[in-house]
């Protein structure tokens, strides 16, 4: 059984054999860490291999871990679907948020965090597929929701997610990922920080890095079957 660190550094060998196959920039993509539902001694492993970014998807389970991790320099992302109360927790605790999917919870995010605070980092979550299970913003209503939460002040609006559904292979990943993709493109000219593509995750990175991913999300490929 490998370690967490001889998963990471295996993960990244991997991503850095993709930035050069897909003639992108070393360095180019970002690595996160999910690690919802992984207890507090794996996230310790994976900091102490130089892993600073993890994502949440559940908040009461996330609050707990930064509680404990208080100590530790990290970076927190809620990645997960946002009820509006759950707004104020999230604005305190979080540096991103990766899925705003609708300019209420914007709103109230802005409107929560400390005026003192940086600016909370968000993306605009884009769904890709009409899975029921899945949520996020039809692709033609993105442009508008993201000129909203580009006007709110507590907010910083750095780029697009997605989580499309789960495809075998990889010429059909590619597809889904290049409507994103696309989309992204034709919106950055007009944002000031729009810089964060957060598509990728276990089963498709290699795909998301092919069409131009920034972030990849990682939780079993780094950290194992989940309890």
């Amino acid at each position: 059984m490998t370690t967490i660190a001889e998963n990471i550094e295996q993960l990244r060998g991997r991503l850095q054999r993709f930035e050069r196959q897909y003639e992108r920039s070393a360095g180019s993509v970002k690595l996160l860490a999910v690690s919802k539902r992984h207890p507090v001694e794996s996230i310790i492993a994976a900091n102490e291999a130089g892993i600073e970014d993890f994502g949440e998807n559940y908040l009461q389970e996330a609050l707990d871990k930064i509680q404990h991790l208080s100590s530790r320099r990290l970076i927190w992302h809620f990645i997960g679907p946002i009820q509006s109360n759950k707004t104020k927790a999230i604005a305190k605790n979080f540096q991103w948020v990766h899925s705003i999917d609708r300019l209420k919870v914007a709103q109230r995010l802005s409107d929560q965090r400390e005026p003192s605070a940086a600016k909370l980092n968000v993306c605009v979550q884009i769904k890709l597929s009409q899975e029921p299970s899945k949520t996020g913003i039809e692709l033609g209503e993105a442009e508008a929701l993201c000129d909203s939460v580009e006007a709110l002040p507590n907010l910083k609006l750095r780029g697009l997610m997605a989580i499309p559904a789960a495809l075998l292979d990889l010429e059909s990943q590619r597809r889904s990922f290049q409507t994103l993709a696309q989309e992204y493109s034709r919106l950055k000219p007009r944002y000031a920080q729009f810089d964060t593509l957060s598509m990728g995750m276990s089963n498709d990175f290699e795909a998301a890095i092919a069409e131009g991913s920034t972030l990849i999300r990682i939780g079993t490929t780094l950290f194992g079957t989940r309890s």
